[in-house]
């Protein structure tokens, strides 16, 4: 426990790497620490986007406005939200359900929650069903208490944002741990990054990028400060 707490207390966010690579066993290991993040409904709504080719890393740097933890990074890990592969996901998790042998019924439940979430989740076209959903739990909130669901593909993208966020999370806590260092960055051209990347404004949105690599022996890191507890915590 201690060593996650180093790790947790000594990421920083560092603006100048060494040129070196970071393995592809390193690499794995990082990456499989951020799908382990937890998510809503375990729908894992995101993509990462590893870039360590020399040209690519090039672009998207530029693309980052050139700031120089993103130019001298090792790899720049783009964090997506994914909302348009939550059928895709839930089916293969109906699958490795199976495969693990989880009992019929079990997996039938798990496929009933999965489509009803779908349902809950769909805004329809022109955000249709999102209005008249709206209503409904509109109306059943004025008798019981009963939370909404994200209804809008605006709502959808601030959920997925969120479970992505956790997932940088662990992903830079565990870069932390196996000597890497990052930062992450939200200065970057949304628009023109998507296009670099192929992506869909529809269902994906580019939540950060994180430079990654190892710290240069040269950067001196600023003394750090935090808000004390007693301004951050509220006892009830």
């Amino acid at each position: 426990m201690a060593e996650i707490l180093d790790a947790i207390f000594q990421r920083r966010a560092v603006k100048v790497f060494e040129p070196v690579e970071i393995p592809d066993g390193l690499r794995e290991q990082i990456l499989d620490a951020a799908r382990h993040a937890p998510s809503s409904f375990n729908l894992q709504p995101y993509k990462f986007y590893w870039v360590r080719s020399d040209a690519k890393r090039v672009a998207v740097a530029r693309l980052c406005m050139g700031q120089k933890p993103a130019a001298t990074a090792s790899a720049l890990v783009v964090a997506v939200a994914d909302i348009g592969a939550l059928a895709a996901t839930s089916r293969c998790q109906a699958e490795w359900m199976r495969g693990s042998n989880f009992a019929e019924e079990e997996i039938r439940d798990y496929e009933r929650k999965a489509k009803i979430g779908r349902i809950l989740f769909m805004p329809g076209p022109f955000g249709l069903f999102a209005a008249i959903k709206r209503v409904i739990f509109w109306m059943l909130n004025l008798r019981m208490v009963v939370g909404m669901p994200p209804l809008s593909r605006q709502e959808l993208f601030k959920w997925a944002t969120r479970s992505t966020a956790l997932a940088c999370q662990n992903m830079m806590i565990a870069a932390e741990a196996l000597g890497m260092s990052t930062c992450p960055m939200e200065g970057f051209d949304g628009r023109r990054l998507r296009e670099y990347l192929g992506l869909s404004g529809r269902q994906h949105e580019i939540v950060m990028v994180i430079a990654m690599g190892k710290k240069s022996s040269e950067y001196r890191e600023p003394p750090q400060w935090r808000r004390p507890l007693g301004a951050t915590v509220v006892d009830l």
